[in-house]
């Protein structure tokens, strides 16, 4: 059994890819919650949306998020009213968000509406969020205060310098039912090349869970999300600068050196593969950019292989 730890984009393709070279079964992604938002009255999970999609073949292969061939007419009608349009919902993704909100509101726990959601779109892998409780990602903005997560990286297009990140609610939230035994049952760990601050960290925040992956550090392989110093998509380079850390795989080594034992590095930093082992992690040079869907299955072998 394959358990990841999930936020994001590259998360979504790296789930892609294990999928591809392992039994659907036998994968179990725990996916990042604290970027849930409530926007025109629906609860809108972001990850958890781009991973089903991904998973299902309908991703926007461009935008990276959203359905392929979508339309936009209830925005732009929300245009005509003056209303607020800066999170872009497609129509037919509007459908996704209104079935979440009505199975909420009638009492389901968000990870049985996911279950269903990743069924009706037969994903295949197990998706469960990290939490059925509310956790609220939020960005301290240098000399403003603290915004909420989608206003930072949506409506600013992560274009201002943070100096804190917090995970309002998290202490107080509990992982949600199967997450602590996924880990705890799993033959590898995979923690997805996301940004390790706002798509895996607020996972670590709920109480257990950053303990439970700690238990099965040995068995747990990392994915740098920087390649050559920089992420491949959104702001985790920058992050990474801002909140004291190296932007390069070394810094990613020393935060992910207490969760797991090996760390996956692309080609292009394999002179700093020394410096990684320093950080207390062993490292694995391979291709870790997806670009196809090959890649993806390549980069999952090696990840199951390490």
């Amino acid at each position: 059994m394959i358990t990841a730890l999930a936020g994001g984009v590259g998360a979504a393709r790296m789930l892609r890819g294990l999928l591809a070279v392992a039994a659907p079964g036998d994968v179990t992604a725990i996916v990042n919650t604290g970027d849930d938002v409530v926007l025109h009255g629906l609860h809108v999970s972001p990850d958890l949306d781009t991973v089903t999609y991904t998973l299902a073949g309908a991703i926007d292969p461009e935008r990276g998020w959203g359905l392929a061939g979508e339309s936009w007419a209830a925005m732009e009608a929300l245009e005509r009213y003056g209303g607020n349009t800066w999170f872009r919902l497609g129509d037919r993704d509007l459908a996704t968000h209104m079935y979440r909100t009505q199975r909420l509101s009638d009492g389901a726990p968000l990870s049985q509406v996911t279950a269903e959601i990743a069924g009706a779109w037969d994903v295949g892998a197990r998706l469960i969020p990290m939490t059925d409780d509310r956790v609220e990602t939020r960005v301290t903005v240098m000399g403003e205060g603290e915004i909420g997560f989608q206003e930072y990286f949506v409506g600013r297009q992560h274009g201002v310098a943070i100096s804190a990140v917090r995970f309002a609610g998290a202490l107080e939230a509990r992982p949600a039912p199967g997450v602590l035994d996924a880990i705890a049952g799993a033959t590898r760990v995979v923690i997805c090349p996301s940004n390790p601050f706002v798509s895996i960290g607020p996972l670590l925040e709920v109480p257990g869970l950053r303990h439970a992956v700690e238990a099965r550090r040995r068995d747990t392989v990392a994915v740098s999300p920087i390649v050559a110093g920089a992420a491949l998509k959104g702001p985790a380079d920058r992050m990474l600068v801002e909140l004291g850390h190296e932007a390069s795989v070394v810094g990613v080594a020393r935060l992910y050196a207490p969760l797991a034992a090996t760390l996956v590095i692309d080609d292009a930093d394999a002179k700093l593969a020394r410096a990684v082992e320093a950080a207390g992690i062993r490292c694995v040079v391979t291709h870790t950019v997806m670009r196809t869907p090959e890649d993806a299955a390549a980069l999952a072998k090696v990840v199951l292989d390490a």
